[in-house]
């Protein structure tokens, strides 16, 4: 089931076209709005498909490289200089700890930026964590870099992080970017917004940064966290789960965008939008985490539902739409049941599902949680919660509910606008607190009281 042959599938090519030419132009407009000039050569390099299998025994380490290769941006250009802008690349694999206390060999990019640090002390480094790639290991953020789109009759993927990543280097700051537990690898399936995989691969892909040979990032440079959606889970959970799990890595702040704090609201909103196909992305991870919750779910799922479920274990973001964009639930299950309604009536998925909630600790820095107010897809309301729920904590956080019209229930709209419409003021806020300047907080308006 977890790693079968992608299918032939029936979404028009027309459809796949318009998805490729409209995040064509999404890249495009993200990285003309980026302070450094670039073009996208016409043959970028290929992803090595033998990086991405694990070997047989991984280091002891948390954060250990396993193996690097150069890795070829597809958008960069020579600079006067003699470097690339905007700037070098390496392909990482690493070891990581995942949510049962196994090795676990993860993936993902550095990138050390051609443009200098500007604001004092050793140069920073953000670890930023992907939004939503899909559950095909042809989706993994690393291989976005190199192509930032790969349109083929089978999948959809888009590098839409690249934006973020360029306007980071751009600033003078050291990238590195996670592909998650078992996105990219060959070896599992990817733990689709499983809080402990997500956070501890993100905190050791800092790790993994800093071990690094011929970079400029150093023990002492302050590091930041990005992330938005799923990538905005991730951070949270790092934030959380940093004092115990990596005290080494020094936090100086992070953006929690978006993030899937409680998952159990969190179904109900993508379920039956366009973005339905995260249900089996989220169902696959849990019952490979979790193997008690198979019978549970052998028990509800029809044969629509296991099909959708393996369909979508090889499929990247934007099939995952065209494929089961707008599906309900209810179709998936003997009972005629939503997930939503099941998790409900079994405390076992309950109890899964509550063990994820962001919120229960205090950060380990300070945050910036944004989100759109109008996000039907991530509620706001939950997000609103988790901000309450850290300032009760004592922790700093700056809340920014993104005000912009409602631009389609369900469309998956009012959840993808807020990324690139604050992604300016996300950054210059994580960029202020890598300079080292104080965050201020306003957790009033957190917890409507402004």
């Amino acid at each position: 089931m977890y790693r079968s042959v992608l299918r032939q599938r029936s979404s028009p090519a027309r459809l796949r076209g318009i998805f490729a030419a409209g995040a064509a132009a999404l890249l495009l407009v993200g990285v003309a709005s980026a302070p450094a000039a670039a073009e996208t050569p016409s043959s970028p390099g290929m992803v090595n498909p033998d990086f991405y299998d694990p070997p047989a025994e991984l280091p002891r380490t948390d954060g250990a490289l396993v193996r690097t290769e150069p890795l070829p941006l597809a958008v960069s250009l020579p600079s006067i200089g003699g470097k690339r802008l905007p700037g070098t690349a390496t392909r990482l694999m690493y070891k990581t700890t995942d949510s049962n206390g196994e090795p676990a060999a993860v993936t993902g990019a550095y990138i050390e930026p051609a443009a200098p640090w500007r604001g004092g002390g050793e140069r920073p480094l953000v670890a930023l964590a992907p939004g939503t790639m899909g559950q095909g290991d042809q989706c993994a953020a690393s291989m976005g870099l190199e192509r930032p789109i790969a349109l083929s009759d089978d999948s959809v993927s888009v590098g839409y992080e690249d934006i973020a990543i360029y306007r980071l280097l751009t600033r003078g700051v050291g990238v590195v970017v996670t592909d998650y537990v078992g996105l990219g690898t060959t070896d599992r399936l990817h733990t689709y917004v499983n809080r402990v995989d997500g956070g501890h691969a993100l905190l050791d892909a800092v790790r993994a940064a800093r071990s690094l040979p011929g970079t400029s990032i150093t023990a002492e440079s302050p590091v930041g966290l990005y992330g938005y959606s799923q990538g905005g889970g991730a951070s949270g959970a790092a934030v959380e789960m940093q004092p115990a799990y990596a005290p080494d890595v020094r936090l100086a702040g992070a953006y929690v965008g978006a993030p899937p704090a409680d998952l159990v609201e969190v179904i109900e909103g993508i379920d039956g939008s366009a973005l339905a196909g995260a249900l089996g992305w989220s169902l696959n991870g849990f019952l490979q985490a979790e193997p008690d919750l198979r019978l549970i779910a052998e028990e509800y799922l029809n044969d629509a539902g296991a099909s959708a479920l393996e369909d979508l274990s090889t499929m990247c973001v934007g099939d995952g739409i065209f494929g089961h964009g707008f599906a309900r639930s209810s179709t998936w299950t003997s009972t005629g049941q939503t997930l939503g309604g099941i998790v409900q009536t079994e405390p076992r998925i309950r109890e899964v599902l509550d063990e994820q909630r962001l919120g229960t600790e205090k950060p380990s820095t300070a945050v910036r949680v944004a989100t759109g107010a109008q996000d039907d897809i991530v509620p706001h309301a939950q997000v609103q919660r988790l901000a309450a729920d850290w300032c009760a904590r004592g922790a700093e956080v700056t809340y920014v509910p993104i005000q912009l019209p409602d631009l389609g229930e369900g469309l998956l709209t009012n959840h993808l606008a807020p990324l690139l419409t604050d992604q300016d003021q996300a950054i210059s806020w994580l960029i202020d607190r890598l300079a080292g300047e104080p965050a201020s907080t306003n957790c009033a308006s957190a917890s409507g009281q402004a």
